[in-house]
């Protein structure tokens, strides 16, 4: 349903369509990121949209979603975070955001970008953490350029398996995000327990 919505879309607003879906982003259709901007490619590719102008609007829509959630973040964080927090499969994405962010700095854009979900909920923990805005957009938006290049191009080249590889791509993404979820609770629980340990034997 998502996607035949997405290529009915592109009848009615041409190249504009992928500007105003990526913008959306979580709020947006059913389709993951991958998908469309592979679909982006592929109907460049066919001569169907103008290639420039097709990803132009790609990589705006992309660039323009992230400064959203930055701004969301900067100025209106707090009044979002706690609720958000609540729900259980938000509030894992968003602390494991801030972690990236807290660590990484600018350089947790060029991580999460390739990272489903994780690439919505980082420019919102940056923003929530007060980055400079220069600093976020030297980081996002050569990101986002690089990101979405590569998903072009691969488009023009995977034909009508466009969904398929897409939707394939974003499940492996899914799994790197849980295996690196398990492996730093398995590193933060060996380091508690190993502080335990270390405080445990200095009182004796």
């Amino acid at each position: 349903m998502g996607y035949e919505t997405l290529l009915a879309f592109v009848g009615d607003w041409g190249q504009y369509t992928f500007f105003i879906v990526l913008c959306l982003g979580l709020i947006g259709l059913p389709i993951p990121n991958e998908v469309v901007v592979m679909t982006a490619g592929l109907l460049a590719v066919s001569g169907i949209l103008p290639p420039v102008p097709t990803f132009a609007m790609t990589t705006l829509g992309i660039m323009s979603g992230m400064t959203f959630g930055y701004s969301v973040g900067r100025f209106a964080g707090h009044q979002f975070h706690a609720r958000l927090a609540r729900r259980k499969s938000i509030g894992q994405f968003l602390a494991r955001a801030q972690q990236l962010g807290q660590k990484y700095g600018g350089y947790a854009i060029c991580l999460s970008i390739f990272l489903p979900l994780l690439r919505h909920v980082t420019p919102y923990a940056l923003g929530l953490n007060h980055m400079i805005y220069g600093t976020f957009a030297l980081f996002a938006y050569s990101s986002a350029f690089i990101w979405t290049s590569i998903y072009f191009v691969l488009g023009m080249f995977v034909g009508d398996r466009v969904e398929e590889i897409g939707q394939l791509i974003y499940q492996y993404g899914l799994v790197v995000i849980w295996i690196l979820a398990v492996g730093f609770a398995l590193f933060m629980a060996v380091k508690y327990f190993s502080a335990r340990r270390k405080a445990k034997s200095k009182s004796q």
